[in-house]
């Protein structure tokens, strides 16, 4: 319980920053600072080593760099829920995955009943499918002992779950012309990184810099190179043994450390760099566009009936049952939160259209405006239902 507490503080606590870093964004990006908000996204950012040069700006440094590091932490609580944790077993993965599974399908069925004639916005069909762990815990700490821990506990694996999709998603469909020999290489990196796990190697550095050499490769492959920390992820070992062959845990020791950082830096980045939408130039007509309207609908209505409806079928045949201590309305008022698709959604957005002006960045507001509804309904809920 430690553990999950731990974690729970820390991305609640990430939450309220996240939100910090939005409405600075939103700020910066709406007044007369905008041209030095634009000014500090594009900042080049230059390493060159040799004939090998990473020339990207800062922006993109965000997305593919620093997320990388994120998507390293998710990869680290993926392998221990599987080896110990909440995923460990059918019975404990039962609901939230099949909870996972709805909130998924439906609002990505709900964006392609808008936009399946337009080949261009059919690409973005992930997007809400989508939710932001640091955000729905966030909103569940601010309600205390309303809500009970299993609750909590429900919410935890079904967005780890949720980001193992997103994962899966981004592998399959968000990759570009691949480069051969960067292929070759990385395959080579990730083939050291499990050899050395086989031999019993405990010592972290050793995989940081073979996992480096892999973040390379993939980057340059066409591959998105977050991926590369979900690979190295599961290449470090959950236990072994250290100097004087004491006990040690190589995967725990990085996630506790990470997690400060994924917490509260990297993540209000991410948004910051991300969540600066210019308002000013949009209208309600173009908030009405079958691109917004597919985001918005499938986080604040999708998300809720995939999480509560799948939920509550796996419940009836009893493939599951109801998390200890609550009741309907409280499930129902954390599959709301669910919809809170934000960072994950604002990722995704960002590789299923390059071109990020493409519609207007009604396609980014319409996350906030999703994820924010989601947020204030579902808080709501839980706030005016009491406890079982």
């Amino acid at each position: 319980m430690k553990i999950i507490t731990e974690f729970i503080q820390k991305e609640s606590a990430g939450g309220i920053l996240l939100v910090m870093a939005t409405i600075l964004a939103l700020i910066l990006s709406n007044t007369f600072m905008s041209p030095l908000y634009q000014s500090f996204l594009h900042i080049p950012v230059e390493i060159r080593v040799g004939s090998l040069e990473l020339d990207k700006s800062l922006y993109h440094w965000v997305n593919d760099g620093l997320m990388a590091i994120f998507f390293l932490l998710i990869g680290l609580e993926v392998k221990r829920e599987l080896l110990e944790g909440h995923l460990s077993s059918i019975k404990k993965v039962a609901l939230p995955g099949i909870a996972a599974i709805g909130g998924m399908v439906v609002p990505a069925i709900i964006y392609l009943l808008f936009n399946y004639n337009n080949p261009v916005a059919v690409n973005g069909w992930a997007i809400p499918t989508a939710t932001d762990i640091a955000f729905a815990l966030g909103i569940l700490s601010l309600l205390g002992n309303r809500v009970p821990v299993s609750l909590k506990i429900f919410l935890m694996a079904l967005a780890i779950i949720d980001d193992l999709g997103a994962i899966v998603i981004i592998a399959i469909f968000y990759t570009t012309d691949l480069s051969t020999l960067s292929i070759v290489v990385a395959l080579a990196s990730l083939s050291v990184l499990i050899l050395i796990n086989y031999l019993g190697v405990t010592k972290q550095a050793a995989y940081f810099i073979v996992g480096s050499i892999l973040w390379v490769s993939v980057l340059k492959s066409g591959v998105h190179a977050t991926l590369a920390g979900v690979a190295l992820a599961f290449t470090i070992p959950l236990n072994g043994k250290g100097e004087h062959n004491q006990p040690i845990s190589p995967l725990k020791d990085i996630e506790h450390n990470l997690h400060f950082w994924v917490a509260f830096f990297i993540l209000p980045l991410f948004a910051f760099v991300n969540a600066g939408v210019d308002i000013t130039e949009i209208s309600l007509v173009q908030m009405s566009g079958s691109v917004p309207m597919g985001i918005m609908l499938g986080l604040f209505v999708g998300k809720q009936v995939g999480v509560f409806g799948f939920s509550w079928i796996a419940i009836k045949l009893k493939l599951a049952t109801l998390p200890e201590g609550s009741n309907w309305m409280q499930l129902y008022g954390v599959s709301l939160l669910t919809g809170i698709g934000f960072t994950m959604s604002l990722f995704i957005v960002s590789l299923a259209f390059e071109d990020d002006s493409i519609f207007q960045y009604t396609d980014r507001l319409a996350i906030l405006t999703g994820s924010f509804l989601s947020g204030i309904v579902g808080y709501l809920i839980l706030k005016i239902k009491k406890r079982g």
